[in-house]
């Protein structure tokens, strides 16, 4: 389903707390202080890409070379791909200066110490999404918030559809031990008519007598106009993945869990 991008990775900068967090395969691996810029609307706000990582890169404007100790990009530039600059104007670096950490003294990039911008520049792939962002929320608020799915693991359970073993394209997945099903896959195994409007991040399902509309991400739907409380769904990737729990719900199939042979029975409610 062409829902949303997601990346494995993912950096997260709070401008309201100065600090940076960085999640990979849905985890909170690190968090550091930073150095933001002197006025709000210096450093942008908004969702980029990791466009280039350059070592030693000049700073221009002073002619003070790579490298040098007086450079105050530091030895490391994670540039950011902001309104078409290509990583060229706006970027996560070090620092020539460590007590400037912290605080808001910047000119528009995001400084780290230089021990740890070593660890990001290592650790960090391009194209990984930075969020930058002036919140209240923690970090993995901010993360879910955006669509990043958060404690994610395979889940390796079996469909059994009407007593057959159906092998699904994608595995269902494990968050806060919560079971999720790919949406998609599982209402059109109940032979259900899926639509989903990019636009909106909505997906219509029209299966039997129901129809069903959901927000991606919402805690929300609708069967027939009605509206009826359910998990949030989540993203994986580009596949918008759906709660177990509440599919007997929205759907009028019978869903039971076997812990004995680790299946999901899927059945006729009729």
């Amino acid at each position: 389903m062409d829902a949303k991008e997601t990346d494995n990775d993912l950096i997260i900068v709070n401008k309201k707390t100065n600090k940076l967090a960085f999640f990979q395969d849905g985890i909170l691996v690190k968090e550091f202080s930073v150095a933001t810029g002197k006025t709000p609307g210096l450093t942008p706000e908004g969702t980029f890409k990791i466009a280039n990582k350059i070592k030693n890169r000049p700073y221009y404007k002073d002619k003070i070379p790579g490298g040098d100790p007086k450079n105050p990009l530091g030895d490391r530039w994670i540039g950011l791909d902001v309104n078409g600059t290509r990583g060229s104007t706006y970027a996560i670096h070090g620092n020539s200066n460590k007590n400037s950490i912290g605080k808001y003294v910047s000119a528009g990039c995001i400084r780290m110490y230089n021990d740890d911008v070593h660890w990001l520049f290592a650790n960090v792939q391009l194209n990984t999404t930075a969020i930058i962002t002036t919140s209240k929320l923690s970090m993995k608020e901010i993360a879910a918030k955006h669509g990043y799915v958060l404690g994610t693991q395979e889940f390796d359970g079996k469909i059994v559809f009407n007593n057959q073993a159906v092998k699904l394209e994608e595995n269902m997945i494990m968050i806060n031990s919560h079971i999720y099903i790919p949406l998609r896959a599982c209402f059109e195994l109940l032979g259900g008519e899926v639509l989903w409007n990019n636009k909106k991040a909505t997906v219509t399902v029209n299966i039997g007598d129901r129809t069903i509309t959901h927000h991606a991400l919402s805690k929300k739907a609708t069967i027939n106009g009605k509206i009826v409380d359910m998990t949030a769904s989540q993203y994986r990737g580009n596949s918008l993945m759906l709660p177990l729990r509440n599919v007997a719900e929205l759907t009028g199939y019978k869903v039971q869990w076997n812990s004995i042979n680790n299946s999901v029975n899927i059945s006729s409610a009729k």
